[in-house]
């Protein structure tokens, strides 16, 4: 890829999303640095020297100075986001030339590829603090946790946060289906199960289908029932990175996809029936889920067997009490999903659970 460099206006490829600030001139370095910001799919900004113009070192969303330019870029304004970029593996004055421009990193190629690239991408599309991705999973078979998993996320999407709900159990029927949008146009998992390395937040938001105003990754109804793990793995950091909320409805087996859920998710919830043999079931997900999370909780839901409370079945499983689900009888046309009834019980324990979550993460 050829770029060229001048004083002037900044060179750049068009149709492509606003990037990084690049100043070299070093023809064979802007090359490669084309080509990683056209892998990251942004428009990088070119000069050989500080631009002159004010504002354009300042506002730049992240600056890339090649080593060439490490002398003409020391009167620069200090700021954060500045990467000094060289090839040089023995070059140790790389790093005092880093500190006199105020470098937060230093970047040698070609092994520092792919993280510039990455860099590059999430500068792009604005990322800052990740989602809050909450992982529902039942403590036996027909728990409800699916039912939680859409009270949640529909809870938080009328509440005004970005969220987006997970479906990570292929073998559980589509939460499309119990959200009423089987038939909604948009992406399921098997579309990304040739996913690797990184997936763009934007893009897999805006391919998702739009229920309830929030976006839903579900399985579809033919033969996948797996996805490689570094798929699972590219796009639900690519869904975190957007921000917002991430809810995730997960299997009560632990394998190797899920494991890759559970090591982005921040709480857990187990969702508990209040009899015996659930509580025995859920201390077997329970220790297999904490091998990866955490941070795991509690929900109970009731009917009680005797001798027992939401406090003793905790207590019993040695995990942080959530709270008590409540029961709520849904339409019988499917017309409202779970949580939907603003003032219903489950949209009053969701917005609660959201409150002390987000209190949690310093929000």
């Amino acid at each position: 890829m050829t770029g060229s460099i001048t004083d002037g206006e900044p060179a750049v490829a068009e149709g492509r999303r606003s990037g990084p600030l690049i100043v070299t001139e070093d023809a064979e370095l802007l090359d490669d640095l084309l080509r990683l910001c056209a892998a990251a799919g942004v428009r990088p900004e070119v000069h050989p020297r500080v631009p002159r113009q004010r504002g354009g070192w300042e506002a730049a969303p992240l600056v890339i100075v090649g080593d060439d330019a490490a002398r003409r870029a020391q009167g620069a304004a200090r700021r954060r986001g500045v990467v000094l970029v060289a090839r040089d593996q023995d070059d140790s004055d790389v790093w005092r030339r880093a500190v006199e421009i105020g470098a937060d990193h230093v970047l040698l190629l070609p092994d520092g590829e792919q993280w510039l690239v990455d860099r590059i991408a999430d500068v792009a599309e604005g990322a800052g603090r990740p989602a809050l991705t909450v992982g529902v999973i039942g403590g036996r078979g027909g728990a409800g946790a699916s039912t939680l998993a859409c009270a949640l996320a529909v809870t938080s999407a009328r509440e005004g946060t970005r969220t987006l709900l997970v479906d990570a159990d292929p073998l559980g029927g589509g939460l499309d289906v119990l959200l009423g949008g089987e038939t909604a146009e948009g992406l399921r998992w098997p579309a990304f199960a040739a996913s690797r390395g990184r997936v763009g937040g934007g893009a897999l938001e805006e391919s998702l289908p739009r229920l309830h105003a929030l976006r839903v990754l579900s399985w579809d109804r033919g033969d996948t029932v797996a996805v490689p793990p570094q798929a699972v793995r590219a796009v639900l950091a690519a869904a975190r990175r957007r921000g917002g909320a991430v809810v995730v409805d997960l299997p009560r087996r632990v394998d190797e996809g899920v494991a890759e859920v559970l090591a982005q998710v921040d709480v857990g919830v187990l969702v508990v029936p209040a009899e015996l043999r659930a509580i025995a079931a859920a201390q077997r997900v329970a220790s297999a889920a904490g091998m990866v999370l955490g941070d795991l909780r509690i929900a109970v839901r009731g009917p009680y067997a005797p001798g027992l409370d939401d406090r003793e079945v905790a207590r019993l499983l040695g995990l942080p009490l959530v709270g008590e689900v409540p029961h709520e009888t849904p339409p019988r046309d499917g017309s409202v999903p779970p949580g939907g009834a603003a003032r219903g019980p489950l949209a009053r324990f969701s917005s609660a659970f959201w409150e002390r979550a987000l209190a949690g993460a310093g929000d």
